[in-house]
């Protein structure tokens, strides 16, 4: 079996290959590339309740049951998530697009009017889960580690519950529907 090996130099001090520093704007740009799974995090109970949309909600390990989100710490996500140590993972379909909007922000909603046009339900945890989401995974927070602008939230799943259909990707910056 033949192998051929691309030796690719990694710059530990921050420069590009081309002598350009690496800035925000270009990693967005590529990371831009990049198509994500679209979820949408939400925490708090009543009127102290907030969510984001995400494309880092992933598995750390399925045994023991983990997930892993990375959220801003600047966001209004955050401070709701370490309050009250819950947090859940709602995986949204073409048909979630709007509310995906709402909770990434556009249209100014805030707190707990991202929750509006929707249906809702309280998991074990007290974290809002999403009902008709393709999947939606209830979860405490396990540790969180901050690094530079996120936090890296490791979830302890409590419950899951799968729905139908297929996930929205973001990628480019639009949403895409997985074709059946």
């Amino acid at each position: 079996m033949n192998a051929h090996i691309e030796t690719t130099l990694f710059n530990i001090g921050g420069t590009a290959p081309s002598g350009q520093p690496v800035d925000a704007d270009s990693l967005k740009a590529a990371l831009r590339t990049l198509g994500g799974g679209v979820s949408i995090i939400t925490a708090g109970e009543g009127e102290n309740r907030t969510g984001a949309t995400v494309t880092s909600a992933t598995a750390l390990s399925v045994e023991p049951a983990r997930m892993l989100v990375s959220l801003n710490r600047t966001s209004s996500t955050w401070p709701i998530v370490e309050r009250h140590g819950h947090f859940g993972i709602n995986i949204v379909g073409a048909d979630h697009e709007e509310l995906a909007n709402q909770f990434a922000g556009r249209g100014g909603l805030r707190g707990p009017d991202r929750y509006r046009g929707a249906e809702w339900t309280t998991a074990v945890s007290g974290a809002p889960l999403l009902l008709g989401a393709v999947a939606a995974i209830d979860c405490t927070v396990e540790e969180a580690i901050e690094r530079h602008s996120h936090v890296i939230v490791i979830g302890k799943v409590q419950g899951i519950r799968t729905g139908t259909g297929h996930s929205l990707l973001y990628q480019d910056g639009r949403y895409h529907a997985v074709p059946r």
